[in-house]
């Protein structure tokens, strides 16, 4: 591969020894959002940062916690079976196996990044799971590379461009199975090899936001009236101009917390943020709470969402 790398001109020397690169697999049902969402298979392939050569790889299936069986919805979607999550083990041992895994391949030497396509895996995924649980996870995971990044700056295409639609306009043909999360891994892999191979240099994209202060997470939110009803810590510029146009009391609607006036708290254990979606459509109107770690610039930390009305 490195000759084939000469061949071609490409020169560029990457900044990492070795990219791992991740792609999870986890509890979901059906046109819903199931809560808490688990991971259930925990892939990982290796990719030599020189050569561009896959080194090894890596899976365990985790067995999920809250909801330990599986919908047919999520059988179906990632080919996984009842039987392999109830053999599997817990998110925190198979992070310690993957980290085992990844010193013995890697010698316990050299730099690596981690590689995912998209923030979900993990900014969203593993993040709020780990804090959720209370599971330490290796601090390589803070940091990351979106492989549609570097791939959009190459190829180009729009945001929304798939992996499976990204490798086949790399000019590769897609292996394996579709929502398999080893197979997705190493489909990602080899376009990360392909990228590399046109010269394209990797650099983090994402990173995860310093936690708030134990301090800030221990204060109660300020209490606001809303269209949401309950409390909330965020209002949107439609729930300020309803709170000016309407000062009674708004009618009692189902909160985030079983229907009393309580301060919920999402997985990441602060308040949870309250909204009304303004975007034009069926849901306009219809108003949620989320996590309460959302910042313009990052989004949202957890996946913690419900609807209140």
């Amino acid at each position: 591969m490195a000759a084939i790398m000469a061949a071609r001109g490409q020169g560029q020397v990457q900044d990492f020894d070795f990219f791992v690169v991740v792609d999870f697999e986890a509890t979901c049902v059906k046109d819903a959002r199931i809560f808490p969402q688990e991971i259930i298979e925990f892939p990982a392939v290796l990719v030599d940062g020189a050569t561009g050569r896959i080194e090894s790889a890596f899976r365990r299936y985790v067995r999920p916690k809250h909801h330990p069986v599986l919908t047919e919805f999520c059988r179906e979607l990632t080919g996984i079976r009842q039987e392999d999550v109830d053999g599997g083990v817990d998110l925190g041992e198979a992070l310690w196996m993957h980290d085992n895994w990844l010193k013995a391949a890697t010698a316990g030497a050299g730099s690596l990044a981690v590689v995912t396509w998209g923030d979900w895996d993990c900014r969203t995924m593993l993040e709020s799971e780990c804090r959720f649980k209370g599971i330490e996870k290796p601090s390589y995971f803070d940091r990351w590379i979106n492989l549609r990044v570097p791939f959009q700056a190459a190829l180009g295409g729009g945001g929304r461009v798939t992996l499976q639609e990204a490798v086949r306009a790399a000019g590769l043909d897609w292996e394996g199975r579709l929502h398999c999360g080893l197979d997705d891994a190493r489909n990602t892999a080899r376009l990360l090899v392909e990228l590399m191979l046109r010269g394209v240099k990797m650099t983090i994209t994402g990173s995860l936001a310093p936690s708030p202060p134990i301090q800030q997470k221990q204060q109660p939110p300020q209490l606001l009236t809303s269209p949401c009803g309950g409390s909330s810590a965020l209002a949107t510029p439609l729930i300020q101009q309803k709170q000016q146009q309407q000062q009674q009391p708004q009618p009692h609607m189902i909160s985030p917390c079983g229907g009393t006036s309580a301060t919920c708290f999402c997985y990441c254990r602060v308040p949870t943020r309250g909204g009304v979606v303004s975007m034009p459509g069926p849901m306009q109107g219809k108003c949620f709470f989320g996590c309460g770690n959302w910042t313009p610039a990052m989004g949202p930390v957890c996946p913690y969402f419900v609807w209140t009305n």
